[in-house]
């Protein structure tokens, strides 16, 4: 059985970048912990765990320590609340992220209604949001939701990092036939579409599809989707433990990717137990 490993499996620079600072602080500081999980990976959160890094949801119970802001940003009055407690901050916010966060607050101090493509529930983006005049952006999942939209004469546009870039043509698409004067700033990363990509052509030529990382992962489950449509045999996994044997009789070879937020040790884990079932068969 042939086992193939998508090029650019498991971390993008921001997660490696976030994790690096997280675990850097985590040996320096007694009382740390991170505003939400650092990213989504349960299994690099537990690792923070056990070297005294805790998560909290909010900072209403924290007067002092050092606070990380997780890859996926936070909301700009979470950040101020923290520099108001004289907190120490490590800012482990994806400079992708931040560049986004940038230009949500350029367009609405320059008079533009802003529109944000992406999960109006992902933290990415309500962080992202929060950085803009409130009563003047809106999250659209798609160019459909433009047309619901009142008229505007400015409006500016930003994507969440993590969308396709064909979802936000179809926003700027529908934002031009509306007329007016449209900004539009590309803010998604390119890490995605790439994974996205090398997904697609491993799901082409494999018998079998194993995708690795955290279920409450969006590019993560994503890739599922998108490996599931080319290769019903796609199996989304956290962890090695959950390979089952079964799931290779009869299979040639192998394709195996990662989200993100998905450490090397959890995608070599996964390797060395498909050459245990590789050798056991």
């Amino acid at each position: 059985m042939e086992v193939i490993l998508a090029k650019r499996a498991g971390f993008c620079f921001g997660v490696k970048r976030a994790t690096q600072m997280a675990f850097e602080a985590a040996g320096k500081h007694q009382k740390t912990f991170t505003l939400g999980p650092i990213i989504h990976s349960p299994q690099v959160v537990k690792k923070l765990e056990d070297m005294g890094v805790g998560v909290v949801k909010d900072l209403s119970g924290v007067q002092d320590g050092t606070v990380i802001i997780r890859s996926h940003g936070v909301m700009a009055s979470e950040l101020d609340e923290a520099h108001r407690k004289q907190l120490e901050v490590v800012d482990a916010t994806c400079p992708f992220v931040k560049k986004a966060q940038d230009h949500v607050k350029y367009l609405s101090d320059a008079g533009y209604e802003v529109l944000v493509v992406g999960d109006a529930d992902h933290p990415e983006v309500q962080g992202i949001v929060s950085y803009g005049d409130a009563s003047r952006v809106y999250v659209v999942a798609s160019g459909d939701e433009v047309r619901q939209l009142p008229k505007m004469a400015k409006m500016g546009v930003v994507a969440q990092t993590t969308q396709s870039f064909d979802n936000l043509k179809s926003v700027v698409t529908e934002c031009l036939r509306r007329g007016g004067e449209v900004r539009v700033f590309n803010t998604i990363c390119d890490a995605t579409a790439v994974r996205q990509q090398e997904a697609t052509e491993l799901a082409q030529q494999t018998d079998c599809m194993v995708v690795i990382g955290g279920f409450n992962s969006a590019n993560t489950r994503r890739l599922t989707e998108i490996c599931t449509e080319l290769q019903p045999k796609t199996y989304h996994i956290e962890t090695a433990a959950e390979l089952r044997p079964a799931w290779f009789v009869g299979v040639n070879k192998v394709g195996v990717t990662a989200g993100a937020s998905t450490p090397k040790w959890i995608i070599d884990d996964v390797l060395a137990r498909l050459e245990e079932i590789n050798n056991s068969h």
